[in-house]
């Protein structure tokens, strides 16, 4: 594993000079040229044979400043609420792929790649599927039809799938959704069979938080991945969302948990990241989640099978955090005026620009 001590005092004293400068509190005229002139962090990820990405939401897109930086800094983006169930399919056998097309359309006009998320999740789910009774033979045709039908609809358009999304709990138990309780845990196999039957060329994923470590959650997914790779299911990869805090420390096992699933046969990919902090925000916090920043990015640069990195959305203007997480946020690279923090610039670094 690197030695990060003495980085992270080049951190500290990079985010206070940034800091000082104005960076964080507004755009200038050096921030405008490196989104111009400069490669992006999208063109820097692509030396290294890498995307890296945003996601985005309906909403946002009326936002043409929002607009513009997402679509010339990243190659990638991921519509965060646009495809699952509770928008694609509101009411039973009735699909609605508007929120997606929109969004796909987006990232075709920009020549970026779209990730799909996510086909199977216990939340967000419309309320046909949840307020009734389902026998296992009923729910799996129900499960099977609505895999198939989006995923077929966005064949061709999609680089990658989340097929199953947050199946275990912390100690590594698989959680108690709908389709664990009324199916049991072959509903993964079963759904990453239907996406491939739907689309063999498309890249499979299961994905889920607080597996960025080495531990119980991450054992999990590894001894499933294991196992489905030997019935010879198809599975492409495993997706760690990297909703990381301050607060809670940073995964120091990341690079050797990328490393066994790339034994494995696997990609990996970093999903959703953030790094968020207990408001207000410090010069000492900025500079510290500028570092997790750069440490991440350096460790899926490290592993040849981390194909790219995902920002759950690039501005603290519409992060999920602060309404999930009261007292917490400035999760992001940038800040709610769309101006680069230090974050950004940590980023850049580790991608090797500057």
């Amino acid at each position: 594993m690197r030695k990060t001590a003495p980085r992270l005092r080049l951190a500290g004293a990079l985010a206070a000079a940034l800091m000082l400068g104005g960076i964080a509190t507004g755009p200038t005229a050096q921030a405008d040229e490196r989104h111009g002139k400069e490669p992006t962090l999208a063109d820097l990820a692509q030396r290294h044979g890498r995307y890296f990405g945003s996601a985005t939401d309906n909403p946002e897109l009326v936002d043409e400043p929002y607009k513009a930086l997402l679509g010339s800094e990243f190659d990638q983006i991921t519509p965060g609420n646009g495809m699952k169930w509770y928008a694609t399919e509101p009411q039973q056998g009735v699909f609605d792929f508007s929120q997606g097309d929109e969004i796909v359309n987006l990232a075709r006009a920009n020549r970026q790649k779209v990730r799909g998320h996510t086909l199977v999740w216990h939340s967000q789910l419309p309320g046909w599927l949840t307020e009734r009774e389902w026998t296992a033979r009923e729910l799996r045709a129900v499960l099977k039809k609505h895999v198939q039908a989006e995923v077929r609809h966005y064949r061709g358009k999609v680089f990658a799938w989340d097929v199953v999304n947050e199946a275990f709990n912390e100690d590594g138990t698989y959680r108690e959704s709908v389709f664990y309780k009324t199916l049991g845990p072959g509903y993964i196999a079963d759904a990453l069979r239907w996406a491939h039957q739907a689309d063999p060329r498309v890249k499979l994923y299961l994905n889920d938080y607080n597996i960025e470590a080495i531990g119980p959650k991450s054992d999990a997914y590894y001894k499933l991945a294991k196992e489905l790779k030997a019935k010879g299911v198809p599975l492409h990869g495993i997706g760690l969302q990297a909703h990381l805090a301050l607060q809670y420390g940073y995964p120091t096992t990341l690079e050797d948990n990328l490393r066994r699933f790339s034994r494995l046969g696997l990609d990996t990919s970093l999903t959703e990241v953030d790094i968020r902090m207990q408001l207000p925000a410090t010069e000492e916090k900025l500079a510290q989640q500028a570092e997790w920043y750069r440490d991440l990015t350096e460790a899926c640069l490290e592993v040849r099978r981390c194909v790219g990195i995902t920002l759950w959305d690039y501005t603290d203007k519409y992060s999920w955090i602060p309404a999930f997480f009261p007292g917490e946020g400035a999760a992001l690279p940038w800040d709610e005026q769309l101006a680069p923090k230090p974050a950004y610039f940590a980023l850049r670094e580790a991608l090797g620009g500057r």
